[in-house]
């Protein structure tokens, strides 16, 4: 299996990008794209490590079945079923920052501003295939699409 990532592809305004992944794994030209199963984020606020350094950006991969039903099995899981969520996303989240690792143990030593914007981020791109949003402007209601993977300003 072939793996990418990096930020999601915003569609422009009259619907998606040229090139844009259909559910079949074809592009509007017919053309085969490969399967996309890792995604970029950029953390609201950040973990920070025992040596204060800030972890903002990772990735996070789609969860396979697997990931889903090892946590029912974890003493942790059983005793809290909130802790299902901590090893979850320990299992799904492949890097953050320089962290040579992400663990249960970095979850739960996240803020909790940034644990609920990974449990939306993982429920986004395993249900819904994708990191975007639509948005609507409270000043002039113009309509378009954010990315909740996050980027520097400007960037598309």
């Amino acid at each position: 299996m072939q793996r990418t990532h990096g930020a999601a592809v915003l569609p422009a305004p009259g619907g998606d990008p040229p090139g844009a992944q259909l559910g079949g794994g074809q592009d509007r030209n017919g053309d085969r794209q490969p399967l996309r199963t890792e995604f970029s984020f950029e953390l609201p606020r950040g973990y920070v490590d025992q040596d204060g350094t800030v972890h903002k950006s990772g990735v996070m991969r789609l969860a396979t079945a697997r990931d889903e039903l090892l946590p029912l099995y974890d003493a942790r899981v059983q005793e809290n079923a909130a802790y299902t969520t901590v090893v979850l996303l320990g299992r799904v989240i492949t890097s953050l920052g320089t962290l040579g690792a992400v663990t249960s143990a970095v979850v739960e030593n996240m803020f909790a501003s940034d644990v609920a914007f990974l449990q939306d981020f993982y429920r986004r791109i395993n249900a819904e295939g994708h990191t975007r949003i639509a948005v609507t402007c409270p000043e002039c209601s113009h309509r378009f699409t954010a990315d909740l993977a996050g980027g520097r300003l400007g960037e598309s």
